[in-house]
């Protein structure tokens, strides 16, 4: 992988690097659509497209998650201006639409450079142009890439380098994956790194179920809308009204999971593969595993992480932490 120079980021134009490949999400759909449980990552929701549904969905009444973490963001900020008063270099995790990081950027005067990770390279764009716009202070420097591997960060003298992965992302990968991208994580940001990192609580499962079901349907056209984006990358012909939105809390596992199920027996033409589906039939498209504070801090520990501080939200619905590399 090529080292990622510094950036000096215009209001107009953005240098972004570029890490994908199509053929990892070619051999990832069919590896995943092979298996007895079949299944795709989440991670490849957030197309152009599925950017936006992701967007509308945070700004849904029963998407607690969202709300909760951006009330509680700019507390957190406050006790971070207290703790980081020197020069500082913040790297978002699966950035989106940079909502969240604006309370640190607004809280941090001492934040020089902002490096937003994400694998929506045209949202990721269009977002950035509009934070570089509101923090002219601040240089954003994109990069379109998969942030669960381990990546060369832009070379700047300062003092701190913090990561940030808020909106509970973490939850979307099981605990032994969530450890290996910690781990992953702690790599990039080096020996002193320190990450904030939002995690979604165990709750009552009514609020899981509304959060997951939203009554307007924009969770179920998200869900469906990776099956749009198969067809048009990799030449499928998948009939997305045939698959139903499901998701459901498995206590057992501690994890809401979301699933397509086929409503109709029917072979599907993925990338010159035939793909066989029987009635009722699904396809597991995303965990979201939800952790109590002791049982998530324990699991940073194993990945070599200490926790410096942790702010729980009102009921405690939504926690975000401070961890320092040990």
């Amino acid at each position: 992988m090529q080292n990622a120079l510094p950036l000096t980021a215009t209001e107009h134009s953005l240098p972004v690097f570029d890490y994908l490949v199509d053929r990892d999400f070619a051999s990832d759909v069919l590896a995943g659509l092979s298996q007895q449980q079949k299944q795709l990552q989440p991670k490849y929701f957030y197309d152009q497209q599925g950017s936006r549904y992701f967007d509308q969905i945070c700004a849904l009444k029963e998407y607690y998650p969202y709300q909760t973490e951006l009330a509680l963001l700019p507390k957190v900020a406050q006790d971070l201006a207290q703790r980081f008063t020197g020069d500082s270099l913040i790297v978002e995790f699966g950035a989106g639409s940079l909502v969240k990081v604006k309370p640190l950027l607004q809280a941090l005067p001492g934040i020089r450079q902002f490096v937003p990770i994400d694998i929506s390279g045209e949202h990721l764009a269009l977002a950035c142009q509009q934070l570089q716009r509101d923090f002219p202070a601040v240089a954003v420097s994109p990069v379109v890439g998969d942030f669960c591997t381990t990546l060369t960060l832009p070379v700047m003298p300062l003092q701190h380098c913090i990561g940030f992965f808020p909106g509970s992302t973490i939850g979307n990968f099981t605990p032994a994956q969530a450890r290996q991208f910690l781990c992953n994580a702690r790599q990039t940001l080096g020996p002193d790194g320190w990450l904030l990192i939002g995690v979604d609580t165990k709750k009552s499962p009514v609020y899981l179920h509304q959060a997951y079901n939203d009554a307007a349907g924009i969770t179920a056209r998200f869900n469906r809308n990776i099956l749009t984006r198969i067809n048009r990358e990799l030449d499928a012909a998948f009939r997305p009204e045939t698959f139903e939105h499901y998701a459901f809390y498995n206590a057992g596992q501690s994890r809401v999971e979301m699933h397509l199920v086929s409503t109709e027996e029917q072979v599907v033409d993925v990338f010159g593969t035939a793909v066989a589906f029987s009635v009722g039939e699904s396809i597991h498209t995303e965990n979201s595993y939800k952790y109590s504070p002791d049982e998530f801090m324990q699991l940073a520990a194993t990945a070599g992480w200490h926790t410096e501080q942790h702010w729980l939200a009102d009921k405690k619905l939504f926690a975000t932490y401070l961890l320092r590399s040990s």
